[in-house]
């Protein structure tokens, strides 16, 4: 039976200015086959594009991670593509910025979806595919400062990311002695990208000037701690870890 290639699935790459796409980046410069998973195809074509064409290989592949049927069709994807998931990066989750009752259910249940049901079901999807390859996997889960503290006006975010976070410890104590590395890494600060500039509404470069020298995370930064993530031998694995700007106060 031929084997299959090693690929890295990241799964909620929007824009080019992201850690979503930061990360297919960096996993494509080491050599890994790579998965570029989003909702928008318009993005995730772009960035499948760019990593081609500086000689990796790489697809896009369309899919809204609260729907069953598009995780399915995700992980059938990188089957017929005869690939293995070997690095899987859940970067998954949209703030929803109200005051508590302002909130309706609608609000609640989208964050917890995306969040919490969409990485259950993703990683359904790719821990069997990493079993059976019987080789070292990691399986990363991006988070946010409201995965530990949840204040106003995040209360949505905050219980979705909760829940995240309660998966991937569960994963990691399931699935650590099978071989399968779980992190999950707290952003602590503002990113550097396209997203802060849609969420202030233009006000975005302003916000990172006034924040000065290392006020702000780089896409590429966070990129770099997944992969050293990946690379960590088992004997010392992190569990969780927090990234911040070293101009962040916490």
């Amino acid at each position: 039976m031929k084997q299959k290639r090693a690929c890295a699935v990241v799964v909620g790459v929007g824009a080019a200015r992201g850690i979503g796409a930061a990360c297919c980046r960096r996993f494509a410069s080491e050599g890994m086959a790579v998965v570029v998973v989003g909702r928008s195809p318009h993005k995730i074509d772009a960035v499948a594009a760019e990593l081609r064409a500086d000689g990796a290989t790489a697809m896009a592949v369309a899919c809204d991670v609260t729907r069953p049927g598009d995780v399915e069709r995700l992980f059938v994807a990188v089957d017929d593509a005869g690939w293995r998931p070997a690095l899987l990066v859940y970067n998954v989750g949209n703030n929803v910025v109200k005051p508590f009752l302002k909130l309706t259910p609608e609000d609640i249940e989208t964050t917890w979806r995306q969040c919490a049901l969409g990485g259950f079901m993703v990683a359904q999807g790719a821990i069997p595919r990493m079993l059976e390859a019987d080789a070292p996997s990691t399986m990363v889960f991006t988070g946010a400062t409201a995965s530990l503290r949840a204040r106003p006006p995040f209360s949505a975010f905050a219980a979705a990311k909760a829940a995240e976070r309660a998966l991937a410890q569960s994963l990691a104590r399931e699935y650590g002695p099978e071989g399968i590395h779980v992190a999950h890494v707290i952003i602590d600060g503002i990113v550097d990208g396209e997203q802060v500039d849609r969420a202030f509404k233009g006000a975005g470069r302003a916000l990172r000037l006034a924040k000065g020298k290392n006020g702000t995370l780089q896409p590429d930064s966070v990129a770099d701690t997944y992969w050293q993530l990946h690379q960590q031998p088992a004997d010392a694995w992190v569990h969780e870890l927090d990234l911040r700007p070293a101009a962040e106060s916490f």
